[in-house]
């Protein structure tokens, strides 16, 4: 047992504004937070886990989180991952995606779904990005601009 220095009132303490229902099925816009390479839990596989924080045009502040599949063993599924993949990055304006710090800061509309799961809490699911403009996201061939001193290209949203 250890005491507390203090006594607790439940009275006083404020409430959590915590709700972890999934966001009703629809477009959102929202910002790239964080996005990691991790290894899938066979370890024969790579994915992009991507959170994306909701800016609106409701649901402000909520969270979203979503995995792209870049390396499969299921040839579909590395399939679908490359399509996501490619429809995020023109989303966000990016030609060409080397690391997955060019993804962060970046803005997008996202369409999320609800998937229920056996087991689990229904959780969302994205199922299709856009620019935030509401427009598809252009196809495009320009060259990305030169390297920053590190190495890596910046990506736009970032650029003087």
């Amino acid at each position: 047992m250890a005491a507390l220095d203090h006594t607790y009132s439940a009275a006083d303490l404020p409430q959590s504004e915590n709700n972890f229902d999934p966001l009703p099925p629809g477009w959102y816009q929202g910002g790239i937070k964080s996005a990691e390479l991790k290894t899938t839990k066979d370890g024969s596989g790579k994915y992009i886990a991507v959170r994306y924080d909701i800016t609106g045009p409701t649901h402000s502040g909520r969270v979203v989180f979503g995995n792209i599949n870049i390396r499969n063993k299921s040839e579909k599924a590395e399939e679908i991952g490359r399509q996501q993949l490619g429809d995020l990055i023109r989303a966000i304006g990016l030609p060409t995606i080397s690391d997955t710090d060019q993804l962060i800061g970046g803005n997008v509309s996202i369409k999320l779904a609800i998937r229920e799961q056996e087991g689990y809490e229904p959780t969302n699911e994205i199922k299709a990005y856009k620019a935030t403009d509401g427009s598809k996201a252009p196809a495009i061939s320009a060259p990305q601009a030169a390297p920053a001193s590190n190495g890596k290209a910046a990506p736009p949203w970032a650029k003087k």
